[in-house]
Protein backbone atom coordinates (compact mmCIF):
# COMPACT_ATOMS: atom_id res chain seq x y z
CA UNK A 1 0.00 0.00 0.00
CA UNK A 2 2.94 2.30 0.51
CA UNK A 3 3.64 2.12 -3.23
CA UNK A 4 0.26 3.62 -4.05
CA UNK A 5 0.80 6.42 -1.58
CA UNK A 6 4.09 7.33 -3.28
CA UNK A 7 2.41 7.41 -6.71
CA UNK A 8 -0.41 9.60 -5.45
CA UNK A 9 2.07 12.14 -4.17
CA UNK A 10 3.56 12.46 -7.70
CA UNK A 11 0.35 13.81 -9.19
CA UNK A 12 0.73 17.08 -11.00
CA UNK A 13 -1.72 19.56 -12.33
CA UNK A 14 -3.16 18.97 -15.81
CA UNK A 15 -0.96 20.16 -18.69
CA UNK A 16 -2.44 22.55 -21.21
CA UNK A 17 -1.33 21.91 -24.80
CA UNK A 18 -1.02 25.02 -26.95
CA UNK A 19 -1.19 24.64 -30.71
CA UNK A 20 1.28 26.86 -32.52
CA UNK A 21 0.14 27.79 -36.02
CA UNK A 22 2.34 27.01 -39.00
CA UNK A 23 4.11 29.73 -40.88
CA UNK A 24 2.17 30.87 -43.86
CA UNK A 25 4.11 30.20 -47.01
CA UNK A 26 3.54 32.26 -50.09
CA UNK A 27 1.43 30.21 -52.43
CA UNK A 28 1.86 30.46 -56.16
CA UNK A 29 -1.04 30.44 -58.48
CA UNK A 30 -1.29 27.37 -60.68
CA UNK A 31 0.45 27.69 -64.01
CA UNK A 32 2.80 30.45 -62.86
CA UNK A 33 6.49 29.84 -62.41
CA UNK A 34 9.14 31.83 -60.64
CA UNK A 35 10.72 34.62 -62.68
CA UNK A 36 14.08 33.35 -63.96
CA UNK A 37 14.76 36.13 -66.45
CA UNK A 38 17.58 37.45 -64.27
CA UNK A 39 19.59 34.24 -64.73
CA UNK A 40 22.20 33.86 -67.43
CA UNK A 41 21.91 31.44 -70.34
CA UNK A 42 23.98 28.72 -68.61
CA UNK A 43 22.40 29.04 -65.19
CA UNK A 44 20.79 25.59 -65.36
CA UNK A 45 24.24 24.04 -65.53
CA UNK A 46 25.94 26.47 -63.18
CA UNK A 47 27.24 29.89 -64.01
CA UNK A 48 30.55 30.22 -65.85
CA UNK A 49 33.33 32.11 -64.17
CA UNK A 50 36.92 32.97 -65.01
CA UNK A 51 39.60 31.49 -62.77
CA UNK A 52 43.21 32.57 -62.96
CA UNK A 53 45.98 30.11 -62.27
CA UNK A 54 49.64 29.50 -62.98
CA UNK A 55 48.58 27.66 -66.13
CA UNK A 56 46.58 30.62 -67.51
CA UNK A 57 43.02 31.88 -67.36
CA UNK A 58 40.24 29.30 -67.49
CA UNK A 59 36.49 29.47 -67.92
CA UNK A 60 34.98 27.16 -65.31
CA UNK A 61 31.41 25.94 -65.03
CA UNK A 62 30.04 23.90 -62.14
CA UNK A 63 27.91 20.92 -63.17
CA UNK A 64 25.41 19.93 -60.45
CA UNK A 65 24.93 16.22 -59.76
CA UNK A 66 21.40 16.28 -61.17
CA UNK A 67 22.70 17.58 -64.51
CA UNK A 68 25.64 15.16 -64.76
CA UNK A 69 24.20 12.47 -67.02
CA UNK A 70 27.28 11.09 -68.81
CA UNK A 71 30.55 9.46 -67.79
CA UNK A 72 33.74 11.49 -68.29
CA UNK A 73 37.40 10.91 -67.51
CA UNK A 74 39.06 13.43 -65.19
CA UNK A 75 42.41 14.68 -66.53
CA UNK A 76 43.62 15.35 -62.98
CA UNK A 77 43.44 11.78 -61.67
CA UNK A 78 42.62 9.80 -64.83
CA UNK A 79 39.60 8.24 -63.08
CA UNK A 80 36.04 8.26 -64.37
CA UNK A 81 33.52 10.86 -63.26
CA UNK A 82 30.36 8.79 -62.98
CA UNK A 83 26.92 10.09 -63.92
CA UNK A 84 25.27 11.83 -61.00
CA UNK A 85 28.53 13.21 -59.56
CA UNK A 86 28.88 16.99 -59.30
CA UNK A 87 32.03 18.25 -61.06
CA UNK A 88 33.44 21.18 -63.03
CA UNK A 89 33.99 21.78 -66.74
CA UNK A 90 37.00 23.93 -67.63
CA UNK A 91 38.39 25.29 -70.89
CA UNK A 92 40.99 27.93 -71.74
CA UNK A 93 39.41 31.38 -71.68
CA UNK A 94 40.96 32.33 -75.02
CA UNK A 95 39.17 29.41 -76.74
CA UNK A 96 35.70 30.70 -75.82
CA UNK A 97 34.46 27.25 -74.88
CA UNK A 98 35.43 25.22 -77.90
CA UNK A 99 34.18 21.67 -77.55
CA UNK A 100 37.65 20.27 -78.27
CA UNK A 101 39.18 22.17 -75.35
CA UNK A 102 36.58 21.49 -72.65
CA UNK A 103 37.58 19.06 -69.91
CA UNK A 104 35.48 17.62 -67.10
CA UNK A 105 37.32 17.54 -63.75
CA UNK A 106 36.47 16.28 -60.29
CA UNK A 107 36.04 19.40 -58.16
CA UNK A 108 38.91 18.36 -55.86
CA UNK A 109 41.21 17.58 -58.78
CA UNK A 110 40.49 20.99 -60.33
CA UNK A 111 41.28 22.71 -57.04
CA UNK A 112 44.55 20.77 -56.71
CA UNK A 113 45.69 21.22 -60.33
CA UNK A 114 48.47 23.64 -59.27
CA UNK A 115 50.07 20.85 -57.22
CA UNK A 116 49.60 18.18 -59.87
CA UNK A 117 49.18 18.54 -63.60
CA UNK A 118 47.09 16.53 -66.03
CA UNK A 119 47.89 12.83 -66.04
CA UNK A 120 47.75 12.50 -69.80
CA UNK A 121 48.02 14.71 -72.84
CA UNK A 122 45.49 15.01 -75.64
CA UNK A 123 46.73 15.38 -79.17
Amino acid sequence: MAEFAACESLRTEPVTVVNVPRRNRQQRQKGLRADTSHRGAGAAYGASRVEQGPDGDWMVRTVPAAQATKIYRCPGCDHEIQAGIAHVVAWPEAELGGVDERRHWHTGCWTARARRGPTRRWS
